[in-house]
């Protein structure tokens, strides 16, 4: 390994790629060896720095994915799943810490990313930002201290370009709430409530999702009762402080065995 691990961000071209580029420049833990985009996009080839509407960096962007990972020692993904889950098999052949970041995947996806942990770390999370998580962490206490006599909503808003609902922050919130109660996620999950749709069932776990403007990342957790509630919110207004996340992941995973993780282990708030 070099002094300085070597970092791989991929979708350079994306507002999050973009953003993960400058902070791994800024670093003084890491260093940028490449950037990674789609094949025919009209970056590849070229100098990312010139491409970002700057000076070169002397990194250039390739649609060869396998070979930047093969000479980093972590890659930073926020970008599709289909791209995500076919990055985790070349990152696990590089034997380099994957960082995903990437939301909307869907339990095949999921299961290819854990067969991909056999043989190297794994870096995954909804949100990598350091409030978010202590939030999921308060989210799963207080579920556990209240009975199903406390209707739990879950409300998130985002910037009208997001492609996937509910965000994977409120999923990561409804799995530390069910988690709390003692109960899977998706026997006891509420979506799209629309028309007709009769009395709120008791022990259910909601969710709402607003896409409006430029709207970085807010997410409430919402527990009620007769005469009271309480409400627990995050309020995300700069995109950089999940890029900081994600590079604070990189750096962690470089001393751990083969696993799949999460920013809970990141920060060392796993119980």
């Amino acid at each position: 390994m070099t002094e300085k691990p070597g970092v791989v961000v991929t979708g350079v071209s994306g507002r999050m790629g973009q953003m993960l580029v400058r902070e791994v420049l800024k670093s003084d833990r890491l260093t940028l060896v490449a950037g990674v985009e789609r094949s025919g996009h009209a970056w590849v080839g070229r100098d990312l720095g010139v491409c970002m509407g700057g000076t070169e960096l002397g990194v250039a962007v390739t649609d060869d994915a396998l070979e930047a990972f093969a000479k980093a020692q972590a890659v930073i993904d926020f970008t599709a799943p289909a791209a995500t889950v076919a990055f985790a098999e070349l990152a696990a052949q590089a034997r380099a810490v994957h960082v995903i970041g990437t939301t909307g995947l869907s339990e095949e996806d999921l299961h290819k990313i854990h067969v991909a942990a056999r043989h190297a770390v794994i870096v995954r999370a909804g949100n990598m930002s350091l409030g978010v998580n202590l939030l999921t962490k308060v989210t799963q206490q207080v579920a556990a201290a209240l009975d199903a006599d406390w209707d739990i909503e879950i409300v998130e808003s985002h910037h009208n370009q997001k492609v996937d609902a509910p965000s994977g922050t409120a999923l990561m919130l409804g799995e530390a709430a069910a988690a709390g109660r003692g109960v899977a996620l998706e026997e006891v999950s509420d979506r799209g409530r629309d028309g007709i749709t009769g009395k709120r069932e008791r022990g259910h776990i909601g969710f709402h999702a607003l896409r409006g403007g430029d709207v970085v990342g807010e997410h409430e957790v919402i527990f009620a009762t007769a005469g009271e509630r309480i409400v627990l919110k995050h309020i995300a207004s700069d995109r950089a402080l999940f890029a900081r996340g994600a590079l604070k992941a990189a750096l962690w995973g470089q001393d751990k065995g083969p696993g799949e993780y999460d920013m809970l282990d990141v920060l060392g708030l796993k119980d």
